[in-house]
């Protein structure tokens, strides 16, 4: 087993530099830099892309008459120049690339061009409200689907079974931000119940409350964003953990096992749930990742909560392309090393499984 971890983590180098190269040489083809960001805003024309789309002809039309007005002027090419070789870009782009290679091995991911803050202590800034989310909506997607859909599996047919499968494919049907709206509108003061609270993640006087006080602030604000976070992620995990059981209730070492006069619960706890968790608990890194990242761009700034999400999309519109690729970089290299330890816990939940003896 050894042998097999030391090889799929010499892996992560080629696909790691591969995403980065990817991404690099995309981003060099994509119009409004950071130099167009900087230029259309001292041009008067708000950001690159009214610019570019004919946003700025007014705002420049009504400064046409200022002579004062930096943009009627032209900004000289000296300053141009200058900003160029601040931002590194009077470098050729591989250049550039190996140059910002060499620092992340390094540690050194650099510092926001806009914000003057390490990467590093932006993610850091951010990231107690994406690790609020994607825990916990994990953990409860976990604790609810998994003995739900053992249920479900053992109650296949039932009554029990068709109205809880109506439920789970409403939810699995209704999207995440149109659900997350709806808990705002019941219960945080829209049109009927103000329970909880409507933005943020702790309360102004949260550093004044006792610590039992800390804790209840906390999972009063998170409530709503962390239950609007679950909803598809519960679905879709209860139907695959009711359809792995029912895949092993089928097969014949099960009925063997009943043959022989084992209890029921003995059969579906000893002898059905290692083999069915396999693909369940395998998907855990992945269901992970995907509530961590994925989702939280839009439950973050329906909740007015300022996580990874809202950072990687206020980055890519301004361009900032030290948070772009130190956050790839950085979340590369995790989603990496966790599909690895999806292999771990595959031979941890059942030692018969060797990728090691497998390969060769």
């Amino acid at each position: 087993m050894g042998a097999y971890i030391l090889r799929r983590l010499l892996l992560v180098i080629p696909t790691l530099l591969g995403i980065m190269v990817i991404n690099f040489a995309l981003v060099q083809f994509v119009p409004g830099g950071p130099i167009e960001q900087i230029l259309a805003n001292l041009e008067g024309e708000g950001d690159v892309f009214e610019a570019i789309s004919g946003g700025g002809s007014e705002t420049a039309a009504n400064n046409s008459g200022n002579t004062d007005y930096v943009g009627a002027r032209g900004l000289p090419p000296e300053f141009i120049a200058e900003l160029e070789k601040e931002f590194g870009f009077d470098k050729p782009p591989l250049e550039r690339f190996l140059d910002m290679m060499w620092n992340y091995i390094r540690l050194d991911f650099g510092e926001s061009y806009f914000r003057s803050i390490s990467v590093i202590d932006l993610v850091l800034e951010k990231m107690p409200v994406s690790i609020s989310l994607g825990l916990w909506s994990t953990l409860i997607a976990y604790l609810v689907s998994i003995p739900l859909g053992i249920r479900k599996a053992v109650n296949d047919g039932t009554r029990f079974d068709t109205w809880t499968s109506g439920v789970i494919i409403m939810a699995y049907a209704i999207p995440g931000f149109l659900f997350a709206i709806i808990l705002l509108v019941l219960f945080a003061g829209g049109s009927y119940y103000q329970i909880f609270p409507l933005r943020g993640l702790y309360s102004d006087n949260f550093a004044e409350l006792s610590l039992l006080g800390k804790i209840a602030d906390y999972f009063w604000h998170i409530a709503l964003p962390v239950i609007a976070s679950t909803i598809s992620g519960f679905a879709t995990l209860t139907l695959l953990t009711k359809n792995s059981f029912l895949d092993e209730i089928q097969k014949q070492y099960v009925m063997t096992a009943k043959a022989k006069g084992l209890s029921e619960s003995r059969v579906l706890y000893g002898h059905i749930f290692r083999n069915a968790m396999l693909i369940v608990i395998a998907g855990f890194p992945a269901v992970f990742v995907g509530v961590f990242f994925g989702a939280s761009l839009i439950i973050e700034t329906i909740f007015s909560l300022d996580g990874l999400g809202r950072l990687g999309f206020e980055a890519a519109v301004a361009r900032d392309y030290p948070v772009i690729f130190g956050t790839l970089f950085i979340f590369g290299l995790m989603g990496l090393v966790i599909g690895i330890l999806s292999d771990l816990m595959y031979v941890f939940v059942d030692p018969r499984i060797d990728f090691e003896g497998r390969e060769g």
